[in-house]
């Protein structure tokens, strides 16, 4: 096998959240075909447990120490030197040290970039086949959050989205190919980045339809996590991440008390870990609970009545939204949380725009609950989110070395 260079901001595993779900398959699918030389930050405690099932993947790897406070204040920097503050964010000598002797110890001539950030690392190899994952459309998230937040946060979080769109520009016309987890993600990118039109395509995420199953480990149930009265609306995912704690906060207080005025036994389960202190207000609301970090969603998922994915602002596909459906469950999704997902509104989930739709989606729901969504939710899943074929395209793009076409 040749060698390879992947690069990624996070280690991928465990495959918990959206990004690590993303970029261990990538990493899995990787080493199948070549020699992988991973190099990667590791930003939790709990996650340095893992590094020996990582080392066991690769021919080589660096774990590089994070600290997510430190590295934030590290990244003010760039306002100074009118640098995007995520390539400060990521910026770490002994990683650069290991991925120069690597590159050159191995020969290296192909290098994944997982997230523009860590593009940095690869930009002294222009000989080398390039292909970065940008996943989503990063600068665009950050233009998103300045129109919500209130000075300073805005005129920081905009710095931060003009200085890392042009960074993505650059990286995506010196890069082989620049790839994105979803058609209208690739498409804004296009209209953002014209020059790189030609070389932008994208891949879906997947989800490991053994693993997310209804009938449960091995065909044996679910544990079930509630009670018997209990009507449950779940919500999962990491919940220090904003666009999440935006979502759970605007659906406990605008759309929760409806629904229980005409469901009692409706509650609101906040499943994921690290929850914001905003997030832990909400368990003092009726019919809220914030569970934190559970061993596993699957039980949650399994016995909800509902799951609900209310995002306001988000980039990119849910994994929780494909993840629901593929347990068979039915799925009461915003349109910012349907976008890039191939599911039928109405036949495989229920779309809902705003918090009268929500109340009206979820009451109709739990008044009449309709088990041949989730069984269409389940098929759609089989037939359309298979990680193996979506990530075949990554390794032809490294043996071609060439701009991708458009409808890639």
């Amino acid at each position: 096998m040749d060698n390879l260079l992947l690069l990624v901001h996070r280690i991928p595993y465990p495959p918990n959240k959206g990004d690590k779900i993303r970029s261990y398959h990538l990493l899995k699918h990787l080493a199948e075909h070549y020699r992988v030389h991973l190099a990667t930050f590791v930003d939790d405690q709990d996650d340095w447990q893992h590094v020996p099932r990582l080392q066991a993947m690769t021919a080589s790897a660096h774990f590089a120490p994070l600290n997510p406070k430190k590295a934030r204040v590290r990244s003010l920097g760039a306002l100074l030197g009118n640098r995007s503050l995520s390539l400060d964010y990521y910026r770490d000598a002994g990683l650069r040290r290991w991925v120069d002797e690597t590159v050159r110890r191995e020969g290296i001539t192909r290098i994944v970039v997982f997230s523009s950030a860590m593009a940095q690392y690869a930009e002294a190899y222009p000989d080398a086949t390039r292909v970065v994952d940008f996943v989503d459309v990063d600068s665009d998230k950050w233009r998103q959050y300045a129109e919500k937040k209130s000075w300073p946060m805005s005129m920081l979080y905009a710095h931060e989205a003009r200085q890392l769109l042009a960074y993505e520009r650059r990286v995506a016309l010196e890069c082989d190919a620049a790839l994105f987890v979803s058609a209208p993600e690739a498409e804004l990118f296009r209209t953002l980045a014209p020059e790189s039109a030609a070389r932008t395509g994208h891949f879906s995420n997947g989800v490991d339809t053994a693993y997310f199953s209804p009938e449960g480990p091995q065909g044996q149930p679910h544990d079930h996590p509630y009670t018997a009265q209990e009507l449950p609306l779940v919500f999962t995912g990491a919940m220090d991440y904003w666009p999440n704690i935006d979502a759970v906060t605007w659906f406990a207080r605008d759309v929760l008390p409806a629904v229980r005025a005409r469901h009692p036994q409706a509650v609101f389960y906040i499943v994921g870990a690290r929850p914001a202190s905003e997030v832990q207000e909400l368990a003092g609301l009726p019919g809220v609970v914030v569970t934190g970090t559970v061993p596993d969603v699957r039980p949650y998922v399994a016995h909800a009545s509902l799951c609900v994915a209310p995002l306001r602002i988000a980039r990119g596909i849910q994994n929780k939204v494909l993840e629901a459906m593929a347990m068979a469950r039915t799925v009461v999704v915003s349109p910012q949380a349907l976008e890039g997902i191939e599911a039928e509104p109405g036949r495989s989930l229920l779309l809902a725009a705003d918090a009268p739709a929500f109340i009206a989606t979820v009451n109709a729901a739990l008044d009449q609950p309709d088990a041949a969504i989730g069984r269409a939710a389940r098929a759609t899943v089989e037939h359309l989110y298979g990680w193996n074929s979506h990530l075949a395209q990554v390794c032809a793009l490294l043996e071609a070395g060439r701009p991708v076409r458009k409808e890639a």
